[in-house]
């Protein structure tokens, strides 16, 4: 070793001669020392004497140092590594790690000591293991000296690898230059089980040196079975934990729907001229969305017109507001609870609700007192949320995702993915759930066109982002397996969104009204000329239309349940009706046809309602030709970066 250091020594002497002396911050030299084990464990030592001015050397320095490498077939795997000592001119130091993405920064020097101007030599002594290829026909050490990432040019750059006694590398090769940079800037000398690597020119800040030494096989003793399994458990464990946890949460939840979530077989629909079981327009409302639409404020429509209808209220469709005036009807004792809940809050006769902005606080009371009084008699009696079932759904998920967050090894930047991720697979979950419900049968047209809308933005950015998402995985994927770590997680957040939609079932009760309100609402919408020739139906009249307005309102089909009874009155047949008709419930507007008033208040009164509350505030291959492609600058093992603090 004395030897080949004296041959090298007069070549160092002039690099360092010809690097920059003045007052600027760099390294003047770089040496490594690799001793490797017969059990592949390498112990590395770096010698570096670097400039310190204050400037971004301060306290001291600081080595970045990457925890993964490729092995033989490509695949990551995580490296071992431990620091044994540092020392800065000659003296043992104080140092601290900390982990960064993808590996450890090993920090030099205390916070309370600022080192003096001039050249400090800084010695980094650490272990590491899982560096050695193993190919099928030689043994392989490819060791990146110094790393890429360096914040300071260097004047020269020299790496010594031991090996074994009575070991001989069978070929060599170096690599010099920016990252994946083939340059050979750098002399070599083999002597005995030493291979001496020494830079020929100084570095820029981004370049450095790569060495590689390929060996007789089995000249490193190779992991046994035992062994391999333990890394190959610990390289794998994300993947296992995460997919594992799909299979976990995607079977309890089909287990779980198939035990109380699947609907009740559908019954025949016929059509029918009156409400299932005589349920209010509140509760058809309430049962056809399973659960209210609107937030309410439909069913308090519907209610508030079929109160109209029978005479104990009058609507008032004033341009700016909506009055609701109590008349001088007493209470039936028979009313739905909902209408009696309304009529209570309007106050005695002669008193009114008014529906505008000025007044939004109260109707947002209103409405409250309305939903809990039709909720607490009638929830779980027509459909059943089956919100135990999910909510253990969910906390199984979030247990499986912190499992493989805490023990799966994912560093800072898959941390992260796996956030963005399940945040794309939960929107696009509920994006599509939404979708679906725009274009459910029965709903108005202005639904539907926002169910238009709501996909073309979904397919622009599915295309966009969850398209750019699925192609870094694949590109990752024979490198890193907690790329599929991350899908897994992403499927797992997307089986809830899923199921938080189907877990929800009616009952037997529920689904047997539901058919029914299928068939008042397949009666509503049919034209004049078929509703006709039904057998049975009644004859139109104001009193029909107007005992079945409420019930379209509930339903969202007004409009064309007017425009029928528009086209009636204009027929003969309606007669002296079609002249006299003047709903007493309503004072509104005179112009436009009757339909299109109507219609157009029944439709609007919800969305008037809903505007007046307050709204809250707010790789590489072999490094030798035969071994997949060569080497180049930053392969290997090793490597990293570092600067000052």
């Amino acid at each position: 070793m004395k030897t080949i250091a004296a041959r090298f020594l007069a070549l160092f002497v002039f690099l360092g001669a010809a690097f920059p002396a003045f007052a600027e911050e760099f390294i003047r030299s770089y040496h490594s020392v690799i001793e490797v084990a017969r059990d592949g464990e390498l112990t590395v030592t770096e010698t570096i004497a670097a400039r310190a001015e204050g400037q971004n050397i301060k306290r001291g320095i600081f080595r970045d140092f990457p925890l993964y490498a490729l092995d033989a077939n490509n695949r990551r795997t995580k490296v071992d590594f431990s620091v044994v000592s540092v020392e800065r001119d000659g003296a043992p130091e104080n140092w601290r790690t900390e982990t960064i993405d993808g590996g450890i920064r090993i920090y030099t020097g205390s916070a309370d000591r600022f080192l003096p101007t001039g050249e400090h030599i800084f010695q980094i002594t650490y272990t590491t293991a899982r560096q050695i290829r193993y190919f099928s026909d030689y043994d392989e050490l490819t060791w990146n000296v110094t790393g890429n990432g360096w914040q300071f040019p260097m004047g020269e750059i020299s790496a010594t690898i031991t090996l074994p006694d009575g070991i001989k590398a069978t070929d060599t090769a170096v690599f010099t230059g920016p990252l994946g940079a083939k340059g050979k800037d750098a002399r070599i000398l083999s002597e005995g089980n030493e291979v001496f690597f020494a830079s020929t020119r100084p570095f820029s800040v981004g370049e450095g040196m790569t060495v590689a030494v390929k060996l007789p096989k089995g000249a490193i003793s190779a992991p046994d079975t035992t062994q391999e399994a333990g890394w190959w458990l610990r390289d794998n464990l994300a993947i296992l934990l995460s997919g594992g946890g799909l299979f976990v949460v995607l079977l309890y939840y089909l287990r779980a729907w198939f035990a109380v979530g699947r609907d009740p077989a559908k019954g025949v629909v016929v059509p029918r001229w009156d409400a299932p079981d005589g349920l209010s327009p509140a509760l058809v409302n309430y049962v056809d969305n399973r659960g209210f639409s609107g937030a309410g404020w439909t069913a308090l429509s519907a209610s508030a017109l079929d109160l109209a209808v029978k005479g104990y209220v009058v609507l008032e469709d004033l341009k700016n507001a909506i009055v609701i005036r109590r008349t001088q009807k007493a209470t039936a004792d028979n009313l739905p609870t909902g209408q009696k809940t309304l009529l209570s809050s309007i106050g005695g006769p002669g008193e009114t609700l008014t529906i505008d902005k000025a007044h939004g606080a109260e109707v947002e009371k209103v409405g409250k007192q309305f939903r809990a009084a039709i909720e607490k008699e009638h929830r779980g009696k027509y459909y059943r949320g089956n919100a135990g079932y999910t909510v253990f759904g969910i906390f199984l998920s979030l247990a499986l995702i912190v499992a493989t967050l805490v023990f799966g090894d994912l560093d800072e930047s898959a941390i992260a993915a796996v956030l963005v991720f399940g945040f794309f697979a939960f929107f696009f979950s509920i994006l599509s759930i939404g979708i679906g419900r725009q274009f459910s049968r029965g709903a108005p047209l202005r639904k539907r066109i926002g169910g238009i809308v709501m996909l073309a933005f979904a397919g622009f950015v599915a295309f966009s982002a969850i398209g750019g998402i699925a192609t870094q995985i694949l590109l990752d994927v024979t490198h890193d397996t907690k790329s599929l770590a991350l899908a897994a997680i992403g499927g797992i957040v997307l089986t809830n969104a899923l199921f938080l939609f189907l877990m929800g079932a009616p009952t037997p009760l529920g689904r047997k009204l539901m058919d029914g309100i299928e068939g008042l609402r397949t009666y509503l919408t049919l034209a004049e000329k078929d509703r006709m020739n039904m057998a049975g139906a009644p004859a139109m009249s104001p009193q029909h239309f107007e005992t079945l307005l409420p019930y379209a309102v509930a339903l969202g089909v007004e409009k064309p349940w007017s425009r029928t009874f528009e086209t009636w009155l204009a027929t003969a047949a309606a007669g002296a009706a079609a002249a006299s008709y003047v709903p007493g419930w309503y004072l509104g507007s005179n112009y436009g046809s009757f339909g299109d008033r109507i219609g157009g208040f029944s439709t609007s009164m919800a969305s008037t309602i809903a505007s007046t509350i307050p709204q809250p505030v707010s790789s590489s291959g072999s490094s030798f030709s035969g071994g997949g492609g060569g080497g180049f600058s930053g392969s290997g093992g090793g490597g990293g970066g570092g600067g000052g603090w």
